[in-house]
């Protein structure tokens, strides 16, 4: 598939043709999720009038041939105005050890890049935090509108990747958690 063909399909499914569909409550829905253990990503962007940043546990791979990455975001979400400008996105991906940054995204309410020190701007204009070891510049090629949310996809086009094993970070139940170990099972 190239990346035109990407861009150009649509597979959003209007909420209002799921009616009629039996569904869960939506408690019930969040609790199956708060038992499914997420990784901690950081997105930041900048359409040109100021940055923003948002935690998100939603980062998935999609395809490795093009490379290309989803997460999805609330549609109330400080940060979904520029998300919805933005051609583009740094989704920063944490370990145990870049925790104080997935807080930072998560804070509403704050400036979150009061600190001048803790960041910078690519040549191409996207914030990036120096805290993340790991990176990735993608373009946004498509957003998809469900419920109350938006799901993005984004065509990775560079990325930084400290290979140096870390501790993951992770989100369950709620709680961040690290993964070392003694948590491997096999």
């Amino acid at each position: 598939m190239t990346m035109t063909e990407l861009v150009t399909m649509r597979h959003d499914v209007p909420v209002t043709s799921l009616a009629g569909i039996d569904a869960i409550t939506v408690d019930l829905f969040k609790a199956a999720f708060r038992n499914h253990p997420l990784g901690v990503a950081v997105v930041t962007a900048d359409p040109g009038d100021g940055p923003v940043a948002m935690t998100v546990s939603s980062l998935s791979s999609v395809s490795a041939s093009p490379p290309v990455v989803s997460f999805s975001s609330s549609a109330a979400s400080s940060s979904a105005p520029a998300l919805e400008r933005a051609d583009s996105v740094v989704i920063h991906m944490l370990g145990a050890a870049e925790l104080p940054l997935a807080k930072l995204g998560a804070t509403s309410g704050i400036d979150r890049f009061a600190d001048a020190s803790s960041w910078y701007r690519l040549p191409t204009g996207e914030p990036v935090f120096r805290a993340a070891r790991s990176w990735m510049r993608a373009s946004v090629v498509h957003r998809v509108g469900v419920g109350g949310s938006v799901v993005y996809l984004g065509h990775v086009v560079e990325a930084v990747v400290d290979t140096e094993p870390s501790e993951p970070l992770v989100y369950h139940d709620r709680t961040w958690h690290r993964l070392g170990k003694r948590s491997a099972l096999a």
